[in-house]
């Protein structure tokens, strides 16, 4: 039993300083940031406030989670927005004017967001058309969809039952927190532990040599947009919990904070490079970002600057760490020459 424990704090050692070590930048980044906030704010590293940042970046998270598997095959998803806010309204629509149980609104939002990413796979993989492009059209006509649902208006969700699930708390810890958390350990073993996982990094790696070793990529790349549809569908259920209402409004320029979110925590826009811990280290940024502005009464127009340029910024790292790459693969360091005698 003793070796068996060794051998796994060893191997949990290993992993945990291998994480460190390729995220050691961004942690870097983030604590800095977290210092200049603190330095004119005293509230700010305080127990609630930190657990209010959490609670803040869940719905982020969620979209980014998904985005790290879109970006991850070279592609991009800008429907995860208005799908978020789709899922609320149709969520507080039909359990307000359908009578559905709470079970079947939920299941048939999650269930709908899920085929229209399939549908934006299936889109992309059969016509050729770029994924932005097709996405972007998805994002229009699914706002559309959620404003012409609720007529423009929030629908008011009167079922406690099911604003207990964004609202509920255990201890200091908010119920999205904890879907957040839980989700986010099921997509790094999907990610890391599955072959699934390892065919979404050989796809975004080398699509062509992942075709002629014998992967369907087209499958994986369906695959990849549903399950983003499908967190999409999860975030607007939990956020429209928070809101007590489902708002068609909801969800304008989130899939710019999930794709910062996920760029930030070092994936590359090329695929084939990225992690889900990463992605929730630069939701993490976001949301410190985004609470620190707020607790120095910066004007919300100031704040849509900001995480603008944290976006630039995030795309020019993208750009410099593919620099590099293609430096070492020109230039791979030369073994030490052995000294004879």
């Amino acid at each position: 039993m003793e070796k068996r424990s060794d051998t796994f704090v060893k191997k949990f050692s290993g992993r945990f300083l291998a994480w460190f070590k390729q995220n050691i930048g961004i942690l870097i980044g983030l604590a800095a940031l977290m210092a200049i906030v603190s330095l004119f704010s005293e509230s700010f590293f305080t127990a609630s406030n930190m657990w209010n940042i959490l609670r803040q970046i869940s719905t982020n998270a969620l979209l980014a989670f998904g985005m790290t598997f879109v970006i991850l095959i070279g592609g991009i998803d800008l429907s995860v927005g208005p799908l978020l806010a789709f899922s609320g309204v149709f969520a507080a629509y039909v359990m307000g004017n359908l009578g559905w149980p709470i079970w079947a609104a939920i299941a048939g939002s999650i269930i709908l967001c899920s085929m229209v990413g399939m549908l934006n796979g299936v889109i992309v993989t059969k016509t050729g058309i770029a994924p932005f492009v097709v996405t972007l059209s998805v994002q229009q006509i699914f706002r559309g969809f959620a404003m012409l649902l609720a007529n423009g208006a929030p629908i008011r969700i009167r079922d406690q039952g099911f604003i207990n699930i964004g609202t509920t708390y255990i201890g200091p810890v908010a119920f999205p927190v904890i879907y957040m958390i839980i989700i986010m350990a099921l997509c790094y073993v999907v990610l890391n532990k599955t072959q699934f996982g390892r065919h979404i990094y050989a796809l975004g790696g080398n699509k062509t040599a992942a075709r002629f070793a014998g992967i369907r990529t087209q499958r994986i790349e369906v695959m990849v947009y549903a399950l983003s549809g499908f967190l999409a569908g999860i975030a607007g259920i939990v956020l429209a919990a928070r809101m007590t209402a489902g708002v068609p409004a909801t969800g304008d320029g989130y899939e710019c904070d999930a794709i910062a979110a996920v760029v930030l925590g070092g994936a590359s826009f090329t695929g084939g490079i990225g992690t889900i811990g990463g992605t929730l280290i630069g939701a993490i940024i976001i949301g410190v970002l985004n609470n620190g502005l707020n607790m120095l009464n910066v004007a919300s127009f100031w704040q849509y600057v900001a995480k603008g340029v944290v976006i630039l910024l995030a795309g020019m790292v993208d750009v410099l760490r593919k620099q590099a790459r293609t430096r070492e693969k020109r230039c791979p360091k030369k073994p030490p020459r052995r000294k004879s005698g």
